[in-house]
């Protein structure tokens, strides 16, 4: 039997419908971050700098885009006869065919692939945050308290702790208590969704709440094992960690990424962040054009100016258009004479010349005022906008659009226009 000290299982099948747009097409843990990168870069390559060298990744929501990245594993060294990356769907059973229905129950599903391994311990991941850790260190402290589960932690301000899952752990770390999203929080520790389990302990728990509708960590298996006197403790985390679930984090996150000396650094060389790398020519820079406070992404064309804004690979930014403050993906194209503020455009969108994007004052948006906020104008990927049309701010697109859309060529702040893949259907 192959054994392992521990293996990793990264959650990677959510949508992120408080993205928008961005994920009508593709799965959260594959949208582009910084440029260059996918959401799911930065867990995988913490593994590989954590030395785990064996991960599960159970997709389910769009997985095409999110499978094609991942491949075999080689950008992260996770191309292992034994072990490596394996990408685990949903599929279907001799008596029935179940699609994921909670973080513990994807876990559940895939019992068989974990037992292959006959672990010490295993990593429960998330696939959609942007952060850097070493689990190995997490893991000491799991062997150092004789944990069943260790959790990990993250201080935030009181005034925001009732927006998350609050941990309340005595002095040694040993956990008292769970709450979730109190509205009077009795501590500060919020869980990051990170866990280390005790393999027997892990799946004695999944087999006995099996039949658990929707089965969750949070909402279930913690509790089960607290409640059964296993030793849960709380392993506190200081760096750099971002939840990227709002189009307004998403962008924040980004726009830090091009400070003189970023809180979240992409450049350190003891902690390399991997990614799947296309063979592109170099970027190209006219002599008209006007460029600082930015990431550019090879093989990008920039004719016009762009200022404190992360373009993505293959991009190319017409003469006279001037990008602010946004973030352009691959292979966009930005037509003369464009001006982008503030605005988020996802892979593949066609913006026709003298275009305006992020004008006006903010509005709450008519579709869906809690995602299309923070005044950011949001365009889903290969959308084609036309020439000569204004877009105001809290606004979303998605498809391909026509004069006709914009009423006296404006789509006026807080408005929408989606038109979905008629084949697919609608599924925002």
């Amino acid at each position: 039997m192959i054994k392992k000290e521990m293996i990793a299982m990264l959650l990677a099948g959510g949508q992120g419908s408080r993205l928008g747009v961005l994920t009508d097409n593709v799965a959260k843990p594959a949208v582009s971050f910084g440029g260059k990168y996918r959401i799911i870069d930065f867990p995988l390559s913490n593994c590989i700098n954590s030395g785990i060298d064996t991960v599960g990744v159970l997709t389910q929501y769009r997985p095409l885009r999110l499978n094609t990245h991942i491949g075999i594993g080689i950008p992260w060294d996770l191309d292992k006869n034994v072990g490596g990356v394996t990408v685990l769907p949903p599929y279907e059973k001799s008596s029935n065919t179940d699609w994921y229905t909670g973080t513990a129950n994807a876990i559940y599903q895939n019992l068989e692939y974990m037992e292959q391994y006959n672990p010490d311990y295993v990593l429960i991941l998330s696939g959609d945050h942007i952060y850097k850790m070493d689990y190995e260190v997490m893991l000491d402290f799991h062997k150092a308290n004789k944990s069943d589960v260790t959790i990990a932690v993250m201080p935030v301000p009181m005034e925001e702790a009732s927006r998350f899952g609050i941990i309340v752990a005595d002095d040694t770390g040993k956990i008292t208590e769970f709450q979730e999203k109190p509205e009077h929080p009795a501590s500060n520790l919020a869980s990051m969704g990170i866990y280390i389990f005790s393999w027997p302990v892990l799946r004695d728990a999944l087999i006995a709440k099996k039949d658990q509708s929707g089965l969750d960590f949070g909402m279930h298996i913690l509790p089960y094992c607290r409640e059964g006197g296993k030793r849960l403790f709380a392993y506190e985390f200081n760096g750099y960690w971002k939840d990227v679930g709002t189009l307004g984090s998403y962008w924040q996150a980004n726009m830090e990424l091009i400070d003189v000396i970023p809180e979240f650094n992409l450049y350190e060389e003891f902690w390399k962040v991997y990614t799947r790398g296309d063979i592109i020519p170099p970027d190209y820079v006219s002599n008209t054009a006007v460029v600082d406070k930015c990431i550019i992404g090879e093989g990008s064309e920039i004719y016009g100016e762009v200022h404190s804004s992360v373009i993505g690979p293959g991009v190319t930014i017409g003469e006279g258009a001037v990008v602010r403050d946004s973030i352009v993906m691959q292979d966009s194209f930005i037509g003369k004479g464009c001006q982008l503020d503030r605005a988020v455009i996802a892979q593949g969108v066609t913006i026709g010349d003298n275009t305006v994007v992020g004008t006006g004052e903010d509005a709450p948006n008519t579709f869906n005022k809690k995602v299309y906020a923070f005044g950011l104008a949001t365009i889903g990927e290969n959308s084609v906008i036309p020439s000569g049309v204004r877009i105001g701010r809290n606004t979303a697109i998605l498809g391909e659009t026509k004069a006709e859309d914009y009423p006296n060529g404006e789509l006026a702040s807080g408005g929408a226009i989606i038109h979905h893949d008629e084949k697919e259907g609608e599924h925002s």
